[in-house]
């Protein structure tokens, strides 16, 4: 047996130097740029709205004078109606595009994490929390609706709009105009100050909201574990915790919002109360006309508008960039190739028949050195085309990581593993995987029909193809009791079924591929003996043109084997028969004689 400290072996990988990110701001810009053109019609559209807006003060100024003259006010009030329902108009139209352009900013950002959550390697998944995860995909791609608009189109207006306001105002009275000014300065700079700490706050509620979501999901996860172990208040407190937190980060973050729209307003109607006291005395003393201060003062309340646009779109922008950082750091993890444009140049590799399979010198740890000692060390062995090997071993021998690297789950650290003579990593992933069919332990069904789950991996499969392997793996019965028959829906993770009849299904999903190599881990350790003897039987039939290998713990699957490979400590310590390794080996023998034939019974 290999001692603990055995030393590293040799490896080829060389560390990446990581690419220096892009900034969180033209991060934002890509998500956005391919829907531009949408935006920018809804930007415009709101920008006549805006001059619309801007034009109505002078309009009223114009109609003060035409009162005072004496003269017919249809021209002016026919003006300014047509300038205020044409304002709405123009400001609706706007509106329903940059929420459409909003929405489809929304559905591309959320298609792309999709794609590139099912696409990460199996490795990298396996150190993330799924309710982080999902709380990426749905909570932090909402955040990028506001910003698209009220972050980027709506603060674009609104600094135009603001432009334009104190243009017109400084023709009407330059004094106003610097007493506006210099309200609206102190104002300007405890906006600044602000807008940092409303990003930082932002993104710890965000990261609080996937805190929670990941407790929520271990639980649910769980839900009959702790119904059975009367647990339901300590995992309540537990989420009403994890709640608790995110609830205290987001009250951070309405509270420097809160102060920032505060401020803002607050600007807005000191300046008005400074103009209307200031612009009150040079009316009086004849220095200002009248009309022009009350059009000063619209402009001012006009003010409040694209003011409130800024205010609000800096919250959202810094909402926005810190999703987009949170998405970024999803699109950074490691992906496997795609599978949708893989090119087979060897014939052999994806023709009818076993294949047969190697092992060499393959080194495996499942993370760093600090975190994860040796799965397997120097693990070699050959099998031919054809039959079944079944794989037995104590607990932690490494003989499920036998599949997850076949199926390239994982990479080894050095070796080299091969199937039909050629390397995996010489293999397009979409035809290796195509040649297995992998069978795991718990057997996952996934919420849908009968048909759906069936035909996963093998979308051309005929009803009578799928009541073929029903047959085969004993689920006729089955299918007859449902009352929608193949389009019957299976629950939630398949609980509308069995143990025994989700493993079935899950072996009856493997045969329909018509794989090269068929893996089966643990797959009839749930079934009774009648039917594991039915399944036996189709397994050693498959043998005779699927290369079949087993993990199994039942002395009756191992004894009917070709080979059996007894595995210790990340090694094959053994091959042969049954009876040649009763005779050889002594651990084989004493798994015989004590796990497998409790197994067994």
């Amino acid at each position: 047996m290999a001692a603990t400290t055995d030393p590293d072996p040799p490896t080829d990988a060389v560390p990446r130097r990581r690419a220096r990110p892009q900034p969180a701001w033209r991060l934002l810009l890509t998500h956005v740029s391919p829907h531009r053109w949408m935006l920018v019609g809804g930007g415009l559209l709101g920008f006549l709205a805006g001059l619309a807006a801007l034009a109505q003060p002078m309009v009223a100024k114009l109609v003060i004078e035409t009162i005072s003259q004496g003269r017919s006010l249809v021209g002016p009030v026919a003006l300014l109606t047509v300038l205020a329902v044409g304002g709405a108009l123009l400001s609706a139209a706007g509106t329903y595009l940059l929420g459409r352009a909003a929405e489809s900013v929304v559905l591309t950002a959320r298609h792309g994490l999709i794609s590139q959550l099912l696409r990460l390697r199996v490795g990298t998944l396996d150190h993330l929390k799924p309710g982080d995860l999902l709380s990426r995909v749905t909570s932090d791609t909402t955040l990028l609706r506001s910003v698209s608009t009220y972050g980027l189109v709506h603060s674009i207006n609104a600094t135009f709009l603001l432009v334009g306001s104190v243009a017109l105002m400084a023709m009407l009275d330059a004094v106003l105009l610097l007493v506006t000014l210099a309200v609206l300065a102190v104002n300007g700079v405890a906006v600044l100050v602000v807008v940092p700490r409303i990003r930082r706050a932002t993104e710890r509620n965000q990261a609080a909201v996937g805190r929670m979501g990941s407790v929520l999901e271990r639980t649910l996860g769980a839900f009959r574990t702790v119904k059975a172990s009367g647990a339901e208040e300590r995992e309540i407190a537990a989420v009403g915790e994890a709640a608790r937190r995110a609830w205290r980060r987001g009250v951070e973050v309405a509270g420097w919002t809160a102060l920032m729209e505060t401020s803002a307003g607050l600007a807005v109607q000191i300046s008005f109360l400074a103009v209307l006291g200031i612009g009150g005395l040079r009316v009086a003393s004849g220095a200002l006309p009248v009309s022009s201060l009350i059009a000063f003062l619209l402009y001012l309340l006009l003010l409040t508008d694209p003011i409130t646009s800024l205010v609000t779109g800096a919250t959202q922008l810094q909402a926005g960039l810190a999703a987009v950082v949170r998405m970024r750091e999803l699109h950074e993890l490691p992906t496997e190739p795609s599978s949708t444009h893989a090119t087979d140049p060897s014939p052999s590799s994806s023709g009818p028949g076993p294949a047969s399979i190697a092992f060499s010198e393959v080194w495996f740890r499942y993370r760093s050195p600090q975190d994860s000692s040796w799965v397997h060390r120097d693990l070699t062995f050959q099998l031919p085309p054809g039959g079944m090997t079944a794989i037995v071993g104590p607990s932690g021998a490494g003989k499920s990581t036998i599949f997850a690297l076949l199926e390239r789950y994982y990479e080894p650290q050095s070796g080299s593993i091969s199937v039909d003579g050629r390397d995996l990593r010489d293999w397009p992933l979409a035809f290796l995987r195509a040649a297995i069919g992998y069978v795991e332990q718990d057997a996952p069904i996934l919420a849908g029909t009968l048909r759906e789950n069936l035909c996963m991996a093998t979308d051309g499969a005929s009803d009578d193809d799928l009541r073929t392997v029903l047959n085969l793996t004993r689920l006729d019965d089955l299918l007859e009791r449902l009352p929608s028959g193949l389009d019957t829906p299976v629950g939630h993770r398949g609980t509308t079924l069995s143990g025994g009849e989700q493993q079935r299904m899950a072996i009856a999903r493997a045969l329909l591929r018509r794989p090269r190599i068929l893996l089966l881990d643990e797959a009839t350790s749930q079934l009774d003996a009648i039917n594991e003897l039915a399944l036996r039987d189709l397994i050693e039939t498959a043998a005779s043109t699927t290369t079949v290998m087993v993990i199994a713990h039942r002395l009756s699957t191992v004894t009917s084997a070709d080979r059996i490979l007894v595995m210790d400590a990340g090694r094959v310590r053994a091959i042969g028969t049954h009876d040649d390794l009763i005779a050889a080996d002594d651990l084989y023998r004493q798994l015989a004689a004590t796990q497998l034939l409790v197994a067994e019974s």
